[in-house]
């Protein structure tokens, strides 16, 4: 008999001393439709998985690296109410929740000098890696408090954390591994910079075949209004779709419970 599973939930094979079973146990479908630029759309979420970026303290603290240099880091915290009530939504229907975060080695061994130029352009050493504030926190260094989620949206231990080195998740990362190991085809995007690491990594999971939606209140910049609204546009226009997150957490409560089982929800 096989009776025991080796892989993720979704991507696992059953074994047995003498026999495995290579097929994949199926799973619910659970529709869900909601108001979206350029058109509504229908998604399943037994597919999902919502991709959270750089919610994280040097980003989005008082005390992190971009207050720390001057910029006014209050339009980076707007995304948190918007996300503290979705992700508590998504999560009550199984969809995998991933932090993708700024975090890298201490060393910088695989970081080139294009990127640390953007963080420490005059080269006067106050980059990443760099301890540029009180308490001597490394700037954007894995496993530091100036990599950490912000405190407001401290996630569950059951979901997904995945440290990244340039704008874009999926290179040099194990991003895309993790999401095909997940059994995704359809990602919701959240965090900051909407035009920055947000963009690029949306723009690399259209380009590898992911269905791609921007969830617009929970995405935000430090840049200038005008680049967050273009991102939104060329999201729409040229990547996939936009939608609010209210759209979600409206609509959620009458998918049921989860997705083992569930009943198919609004079409």
């Amino acid at each position: 008999m096989v009776d025991i599973r080796l892989g993720a939930p979704r991507n696992s094979w059953g074994v047995s001393p003498d026999q495995v079973d290579l097929r994949r146990r199926p799973v619910a479908s659970l529709s869900l439709s909601v108001e979206a630029h350029p058109q509504r759309i229908t998604l399943d979420l037994a597919r999902t998985a919502i991709v959270v970026v750089d919610m994280q303290n040097d980003f989005c603290h008082p005390d992190g690296w971009l207050a720390g240099i001057g910029v006014d880091i209050e339009p980076a915290r707007k995304p948190i109410e918007a996300l503290r009530a979705v992700l508590p939504a998504l999560r009550a229907v199984d969809v995998p929740v991933v932090w993708l975060n700024w975090g890298n080695r201490p060393d910088l061994a695989n970081v080139p000098p294009g990127v640390r130029h953007v963080y420490d352009p005059d080269g006067s050493g106050g980059g990443l890696g760099a301890p540029a504030r009180p308490g001597g926190s490394p700037t954007l260094q894995a496993g530091s408090w100036s990599a950490a989620i912000v405190d407001e949206l401290t996630p569950p231990s059951g979901d997904v954390r995945v440290d990244k080195y340039r704008m874009s998740g999926f290179f040099d990362t194990p991003l895309d591994a993790v999401l095909r190991n997940l059994a995704v085809t359809t990602l919701l995007f959240a965090g900051v910079n909407s035009d920055q690491c947000v963009l690029a990594t949306l723009t690399d999971a259209a380009c590898l075949g992911y269905d791609v939606i921007l969830l617009e209140d929970c995405s935000a910049t430090t840049s200038p209004s005008f680049c967050h609204d273009a991102t939104v546009y060329n999201v729409a226009q040229c990547f996939g779709f936009v939608a609010q997150s209210s759209a979600f957490t409206a609509a959620l409560p009458a998918t049921g419970v989860g997705l083992a089982g569930a009943p198919a929800g609004r079409r």
